[in-house]
């Protein structure tokens, strides 16, 4: 494998090579839009949705983050006053950052950030709730009466911090009189289920047709109340980010099987309280009609040898009946791959079914009320097409979906670095400017940092990262 030294030190030196060099004769700086732009006006914005509108970066929300979230960034170009619940660095959640490149080890810094912002007066314009779903949008007021809360006794402490006890996202959003609002939601409602490997339940399609038309109806009253013009975001393709694209294929060019003499990855097909009875073999791996989630990263390693003390640390408190971590783990059906790491291809289609279906719902109902939509699912996949032909470029930087070099995904493999926060915000931007006929100048993506955190610089091989445990807890979308 490549060497990630060098892998890094390319794309610093190409990022600052592009950024010099670059003929910018065209680049001039417009004149930021008045509120009223075209058809919309963009006076009070509001943003609603989950992590990815909040800004959360990394496995944590933090303030030198948050400044990137695409609704801030909107704002920017907007000319237009927006309030974020900001929280002080290094973060609430598990802020995965680069510990060692060699070898290369992430970890979690400690949740010792708080809120800044707390006796803000009014609603949050940015009205993100990481862990939310559609369900939340209308319905949750707090930790204890949220979605996971109330189906699955895991209560969700971001609803009190956004929310403050001031009503649900959208009474707030309600009480600010929005002129705009965006809204991004329904990644959750089959994240967890896909990021599970298909061990938690996902919001059965008949239930999100109904709650996202009814969160479309709530938002058709605010159009009529205060002329809110509203614009959406759909569900991005799971196979288009790097939380499930990454293990499997490295995993499959790195194990040598037929010197095995193996048919292939043995892992539990039937949920962690069976034996392992399923098996993946290394085209199913490459081609990805077999997936493995970034947290099996720090089992990849262990392939073929006992797991004793890690496997317990990493996923099972009390091992199941029928785990031997003495036998060879992966290759024994008695030491499997955890079905919690693992999409198989039943489970995968299942995915993909709901997404098309959760997707279709979007369309249909935000069209309905004359919402415009981003297309996210073409768009992620649009970039990931081009991953292995030359990338895809953003005002003359390289992006592709590969985990760490890629530049578009942090840490977590799931949320958007800052200059991924920009290139949301500015397809967000296109659309409202056809839609409206509004003038929003689009995001320089070139002036907006990357985001890699290091806590030490060593040089290493190009290797799958080895996490700490606990390094996912805090995604909220389990």
């Amino acid at each position: 494998m490549k060497n990630i030294f060098v892998f890094l030190i390319v794309a610093i030196l190409t990022l600052f090579v592009m950024n010099g060099c670059k003929d910018r004769t065209s680049l001039t700086a417009p004149p930021p839009p008045s509120p009223k732009s075209g058809n919309v006006n963009l006076s009070r914005v509001v943003t609603l949705g989950n992590s990815l509108t909040a800004g959360f970066q990394s496995g944590a929300l933090f303030e030198s983050a948050q400044k990137y979230s695409f609704g801030n960034l909107l704002a920017e170009q907007m000319g237009v006053k927006y309030v974020q619940p900001l929280v002080s660095d290094p973060g609430i959640g598990g802020r995965i950052v680069v510990k060692s490149l060699s070898p290369f080890v992430l970890t979690t810094q400690p949740s010792s950030g708080t809120l800044t912002n707390a006796a803000y007066p009014a609603p949050y314009n940015n009205l993100g709730v990481p862990g939310a779903r559609v369900y939340d949008i209308l319905n949750a007021t707090n930790s204890k009466n949220c979605f996971t809360a109330i189906y699955a006794n895991s209560p969700n402490p971001m609803f009190d911090l956004v929310l403050r006890g001031q009503g649900s996202a959208f009474d707030q959003t309600k009480a600010l009189k929005p002129t705009f609002v965006t809204v991004w939601v329904g990644n959750n409602d089959i994240l967890g289920y896909a990021g599970m490997g298909g061990t938690v339940a996902y919001t059965p399609t008949q239930t999100f047709a109904f709650l996202f038309s009814t969160l479309m109806d709530s938002l058709a009253t605010l159009h009529s109340e205060f002329g809110t013009n509203v614009v959406v975001g759909n569900i991005p393709d799971i196979e288009a980010i790097p939380f499930f694209t990454t293990v499997g294929p490295q995993v499959a060019m790195g194990t040598p099987w037929t010197a095995l003499k193996i048919p292939g990855l043995v892992y539990q097909k039937n949920g962690d309280k069976s034996i392992g009875n399923g098996v993946a073999d290394s085209a199913q791996l490459l081609t990805g009609k077999v997936l493995l989630t970034l947290p099996g990263a720090s089992y990849a390693a262990l392939l073929g040898k006992p797991t004793g003390k890690f496997y317990r640390d990493y996923h099972y408190p009390a091992l199941p009946p029928g785990i031997d971590t003495t036998k060879p783990f992966g290759f024994d059906p008695r030491n499997p791959w955890p079905d919690a790491l693992i999409l198989d291809p039943g489970e995968l289609s299942t995915v993909n079914s709901i997404v098309n279906n959760y997707n279709q719902t979007i369309s249909a109902t935000a069209s309905a009320h004359g919402f415009g939509v981003v297309d996210f699912y073409s768009f992620f996949n649009s970039i990931r097409a081009h991953d292995f032909t030359g990338g895809t470029y953003f005002d003359g930087v390289k992006f592709t979906t590969t985990y760490v070099q890629g530049g578009l995904f942090g840490l977590d493999g799931v949320h958007p670095t800052d200059q991924g926060y920009a290139i949301i915000a500015n397809e967000f931007i296109k659309v409202i400017n056809s839609k409206y006929k509004a003038n929003i100048p689009l995001i320089d993506v070139s002036t907006i940092p990357g985001s890699i955190y290091f806590a030490k610089r060593t040089t290493s091989k190009l290797a799958l990262p080895y996490f700490t445990p606990g390094s996912f807890n805090d995604l909220l979308f389990y």
